[in-house]
């Protein structure tokens, strides 16, 4: 069924490759009453599927193929799944038209080659629900959103060939690609513009290898005018992929063709990545994505629930802003959960109700972001004792580290500045104040720190 193998695909650019193959691979589609039917293999997948991905899959079902419900039952179906085995072929439909130029190491079940001439038989994968008109820009994305654009207007310049977006999990890095390649595409309905993630491009490239036709997998990117692929961290450890993306990757680059990525870190920090593909990426413009400030997330939480027509208080939008601090996915799936309870129970979704729905998850992102865990990993991050973290000692070892925890803990948590000063051996809340001036002073004009600053919201936000 298209509409459930669109939304696998766009739920496989949402969520990490396993949990998709463990939980939502194998289940198969059919349609009853314009609801579309999930069949789970046993109870226990079900459970799971409606407590961790069913509000996102309604959500893309209505989107893809204007279902009115998701119903989950426990069965299996006669025909074969969905989704083709990933050790014989990626994410696509049995029976979607195969692009110009994309043979069947992509479309391993097509039978009808279309006209090469014909450029709307390429679909290459975009997906249109992401544009620079529905993406909240904030002091975070600024500059990736302006990279982007830049990309989209002038794609293939050597200056910004290829553009590298790097940052955590769920920041939107995924959403700039998509619209970049959306914009590409509008200014020029012909080109062919190819997504894939990185797992889509190792299976792809070890099928060649299984069924010897390594040269089809060359000659299929030899015909595209843009490649986007998404977690290319994922290709770490995998030196045979590496080496194919790196001749794929010069390839591209020599015909001007235009590179988008996007990485969960920056490239050098990626064990398991060759140096020589770690200096490629170098080449264009490298640009991080990193998690949104209190204002943007109470815009992120606005724009979704008027997206999906949902009225949405602005003392909710900045409830969840205010404790939910790391990524935009953590927002979307808050809302996601205030929106399905309030359908099942008919409540409207005031700020009691989000507190109580929610209750659970604030819980955890409280514990995750405590002021004693800051500390830890702060003091585990610089290689320094908490007690010396802690104390008065002025060398510039503890002093930056001290710093830089008291800051993390003004921007990540709740607590009040004589709160945190408190928790650091009774500081004064002007000597909080000063400590956190001073860190976004030195992280505007010091890259290392600036560095820092986000590898350590990475690691706070795991």
């Amino acid at each position: 069924m298209d509409a459930w193998q669109r939304s696998l695909e766009r739920l496989e650019a949402e969520y990490p490759f396993e949990d998709v193959q463990t939980w939502l691979s194998p289940l198969h589609a059919t349609e009853r009453a314009n609801q579309l039917v999930l069949l789970c293999p046993n109870s226990f997948t079900m459970n799971r599927i409606r407590a961790e991905y069913l509000p996102r899959i309604k959500e893309l079902a209505k989107h893809f193929g204007s279902f009115e419900d998701v119903v989950l039952e426990i069965g299996s179906s006669s025909q074969d799944p969905v989704l083709p085995s990933t050790s014989a072929s990626t994410s696509v439909p049995h029976s979607a038209p195969k692009p110009a130029g994309l043979n069947s190491l992509f479309y391993p079940s097509a039978t009808v080659q279309p006209d090469p001439a014909v450029a709307s038989d390429f679909h290459g994968f975009l997906d249109k629900e992401y544009t620079f008109e529905n993406f909240v820009q904030g002091s975070s994305n600024r500059m990736a959103h302006a990279a982007a654009m830049l990309v989209a207007n002038n794609p293939g310049a050597k200056d910004h060939n290829p553009l590298l977006l790097y940052g955590g999990t769920g920041l939107g890095k995924t959403h700039l690609m998509f619209a970049a390649g959306n914009e590409m595409k509008r200014q020029n309905p012909r080109a062919r513009i190819l997504y894939l993630n990185s797992q889509q491009f190792m299976t792809t490239f070890v099928r060649s290898l299984q069924q010897k036709k390594q040269d089809e997998f060359k000659r299929q990117f030899a015909e595209i005018d843009a490649l986007l692929l998404d977690d290319i961290q994922f290709l770490a450890g995998k030196d045979s992929t590496q080496e194919e993306f790196f001749h794929t990757f010069n390839a591209l680059i020599g015909t001007n063709k235009q590179i988008i990525l996007t990485c969960d870190r920056f490239p050098r920090e990626v064990d398991g990545l060759e140096s020589r593909l770690k200096s490629r990426l170098a080449w264009g413009l490298g640009v991080p994505v990193d998690p949104p400030d209190y204002e943007t997330r109470a815009q992120i939480v606005m724009a979704k629930a008027q997206a999906r027509n949902v009225q949405v208080s602005e003392e909710v939008a900045f409830l969840l802003a205010k404790r939910l601090h790391t990524n935009v996915r953590d927002l979307e799936g808050a809302l996601n959960t205030l929106i399905a309870q309030a359908n099942f129970t008919g409540r409207p979704i005031t700020v009691d109700f989000a507190q109580e729905t929610l209750r659970q998850l604030f819980r955890a992102q409280q514990q995750t972001l405590s002021i004693p865990n800051i500390i830890r990993v702060v003091a585990d991050y610089y290689g320094v004792q908490q007690k010396d973290l802690l104390g008065s000692n002025r060398r510039a070892t503890f002093v930056l580290p001290r710093h830089m925890a008291m800051a993390l803990a003004q921007e990540l948590t709740d607590s009040s500045l004589p709160a945190i000063g408190e928790a650091f051996s009774g500081r004064d809340h002007t000597t909080v104040l000063h400590a956190c001036r001073k860190m976004a002073e030195k992280r505007r004009t010091d890259g290392k720190l600036s560095e820092d600053w986000d590898k350590l919201i990475r690691k706070l936000s795991e």
